[in-house]
């Protein structure tokens, strides 16, 4: 039961062509050419909108009033239902943007569900089955089992006491001015979902609500559902999909560990019919594809979770990347800043298409570890806009589109390269054993040379869809911690509906929390772990000098600055306090290599650290921590082995040329193509010398 525009709702009848399925205008279609090739010319437009929702009897009576007596009506409709139903079978039957999700809804709040149409029951069954949406309604009341069609309500009266339910406490969701009438006839209360022709004002008036969609539809549907709540780590993902294509731009810890996650619990209630992934990476795309699935590992709880439904795309192929941002509902787009001035021309031509092609609303749910990332995003978006379209197409576009700042809740790791082949290289062995000997393929040496590890996937790859065997093979690809969370910015209807979200209408509060206590202090602890010869996260944590450093900087510096300058957030800051220390203490599948990129960007004058530094001091905290992270950064830096990482590279070039701490931290340069913000010699001149004092002190062996 649910009440729905304060009516008490026990059960649900739909009508099917129109309503349920874009099925009038294929009808239209068929019985035009079946006119022609039966009668010699097509059936008016007049005849086609006039016979919506009219019985066989009555639609005839029309047809031969306006073709003339002898319009071979019955061979007509018997040729169109032919071409129809081969359409149908070929093609399949097109459903209702939102039908799947408005089902699913109405069968879990326990609503009666029951089909009213006035197709004859062989066709009506035949699209139910194709279109797999039999399995919602318990009864079926087809338009050769009444003996008057619509207008009249003989049809919903039949279908509301076959379901035992009083007609007043029934919805009835109709598209055509015949099919509304006979509902309202029927006191029931009809619900109108717009089709082809819209009944006269005088008609439409009599529904209890109309709607232009079945997405509009399922928008108020949806605030009368209970709403489920984030879900518990173990519980499993909806089974039923409903029809709508997501997108996550950037494959990596967060978009396959975190994002995929939470599209695939969805609104608890059905979950995507597809996950587009972008990705540049060939090795993680190639094996996905191969077993058509991957595992995320919480390692705290020893449970590993299967995402499936996943389309893997190159990144680099700007048609396929274009086609996502045109077909998905929802985009998750976590790049770096780098990664993201590169793809915004690309997202530009997507939403062009978009909105060409659809007009219909995107959100991008931008997972960036920047305040204002939503704002930089648009902006980088917008630019290129301007320059592939007009001023007035370009802002349409913008106000058709969501940029979602949001707060990440969770640290996740990609596997290594070197982890990953191991990896297949177990389950190759594994694999091998649960085939036959007859399916086994002798292995035969390649002239051409392969990367090891299309060596390996191409031995899965025949068997990704079908093997029971090959669905055995956990293969996974990110180790994750198992908070669950996304705070988003509140904007639009979508991100209420997710499960997994938690919208808030001022962001920046959180983000500013969750940026200072955790991204500032990560970084730190994972420097200073590196330092002294630790690898993992969790490994450092072990070592009390570390985990000292931990509590010193959460509990004494950043945690006591938040609450200074927030005391309503009190609270808030003592969760993010308690979960992030806990999470750094189990993080022994998170490298200290990773959490501790990138020292230069966390260096600049208003970012993480020297931030944390400001506002302690606007309060009269004092930071020896803090500053002796600042050390440690440099340190790190000038340690660092790794050729690969440019920052590193030139944190040690600078110190090189200048031969001081100073010269670092003040930098003025070229960052990423903007402005490098540093300290300033004079106005810093206090912090630059205590923090070049601890960097001297780190130089001494204890």
């Amino acid at each position: 039961m649910i009440y729905f525009q304060g009516k008490r709702i026990l059960s649900a009848i739909f009508d099917m062509d129109g309503t349920m399925f874009d099925t009038e205008r294929l009808r239209f279609k068929t019985l035009k050419q079946a006119a022609m090739e039966i009668f010699g010319s097509p059936l008016s437009d007049e005849t086609l909108t006039g016979s919506l929702g009219l019985s066989a009897k009555r639609a005839e009576a029309l047809a031969k009033a306006n073709h003339g007596a002898d319009f071979p009506y019955a061979q007509v409709r018997q040729r169109a239902d032919e071409l129809e139903l081969a359409h149908v079978r070929n093609h399949g039957v097109p459903i209702k943007d939102g039908l799947l999700d408005v089902l699913e809804r109405l069968r879990r709040c326990g609503l009666t569900m029951a089909v009213a149409t006035s197709s004859r029951r062989a066709i009506a069954e035949e699209y139910l089955i194709n279109a797999n949406v039999l399995k919602y309604f318990d009864i079926t009341v087809c338009g050769d089992e009444v003996e008057q069609g619509k207008p009249h309500p003989e049809i919903f009266l039949n279908a509301a006491s076959a379901l035992n339910c009083l007609p007043e406490h029934c919805l009835m969701l109709e598209d055509s001015e015949n099919g509304l009438l006979s509902a309202i006839r029927a006191n029931g209360q009809p619900i109108l979902i717009e089709d082809i022709k819209p009944p006269a004002p005088e008609v439409k008036a009599g529904a209890l609500q109309a709607y232009t969609s079945m997405s509009e539809f399922l928008a108020d549907l949806s605030d009368c559902m209970p709403h489920l709540g984030v879900p518990e780590l173990t519980e499993p993902f909806p089974q039923a999909l409903n029809q709508f294509s997501v997108g996550i731009h950037g494959f990596g810890a967060m978009g396959g560990g975190y994002l995929a996650q939470i599209f695939s619990h969805w609104d608890g209630y059905t979950r995507p019919c597809e996950i587009i992934a972008a990705t540049r990476s060939p090795m993680l795309r190639e094996t996905i594809q191969a077993f058509g699935r991957y595992s995320v590992r919480y390692g705290a709880t020893s449970f590993d979770q299967t995402i499936e439904n996943m389309s893997m795309i190159d990144m680099n192929d700007e048609q396929a990347v274009i086609r996502m941002y045109d077909v998905a509902e929802i985009v998750g787009l976590s790049l770096p800043e780098s990664a993201i001035r590169k793809q915004a021309g690309v997202i530009a031509q997507g939403l062009i298409r978009r909105f060409e092609r659809r007009s219909r609303v995107l959100t991008l749910l931008i997972v960036l570890n920047k305040v204002g990332g939503a704002a930089f995003v648009r902006e980088q978006v917008e630019a290129h806009l301007r320059r592939l379209a007009s001023p007035q197409l370009c802002q349409r576009i913008l106000d058709n589109t969501y940029f979602a700042e949001t707060v990440v809740s969770r640290i996740v790791s990609k596997l290594s390269t070197d982890a990953l082949l191991r990896q297949l290289r177990i389950k190759s062995k594994m694999f091998e054993n649960t085939l036959s000997e007859e399916s086994r393929t002798p292995a035969t040496a390649s002239k051409k040379r392969v990367p090891d590890y299309e060596q390996l996937i191409s031995r899965f790859r025949p068997y990704a869809q079908s093997s029971q065997a090959l669905s055995q093979l956990h293969l996974i690809l990110f180790n994750s911690e198992p908070d669950m969370p996304l705070y988003a910015e509140r904007c639009g209807h979508l991100l209420e509906r997710l499960r997994q979200v938690k919208t808030v209408a001022d962001i920046t509060q959180t983000q500013v929390i969750k940026n200072l206590l955790w991204n500032g202090p990560h970084a730190v602890i994972a420097w200073y772990a590196s330092l002294l010869g630790h690898t993992w996260l969790g490994q450092g944590m072990g070592d009390t000098r570390v985990s000292a450093l931990a509590h010193r900087l959460i509990r004494e510096e950043v945690g006591p600055a938040l609450i200074a300058q927030n005391p309503e957030a009190a609270d808030a800051v003592e969760d993010f306090s308690q979960v992030f220390l806990k999470r750094c203490a189990t993080s022994f599948k998170d490298p200290c290599a990773r959490v501790a990129r990138d020292p230069l960007r966390k260096l600049q004058r208003h970012e993480r650290i020297f931030r944390s530094i400001d506002l302690a001091r606007k309060h009269g905290i004092l930071t020896p921590s803090l500053e002796f992270g600042a050390a440690l950064a440099v340190h790190y830096a000038l340690r660092n082995p790794n050729e690969k990482d440019q920052e590193c590279q030139l944190i040690r070039k600078i110190y090189r040329e200048k031969g001081e701490l100073l010269s670092v931290l003040s930098y003025v340069g070229d960052y990423n193509g903007r402005p490098y913000s540093g300290l300033d010699p004079v106005t810093d001149k206090d912090l630059l010398e205590s923090i070049s004092r601890r960097f001297i002190e780190l130089k001494t062996p204890d």
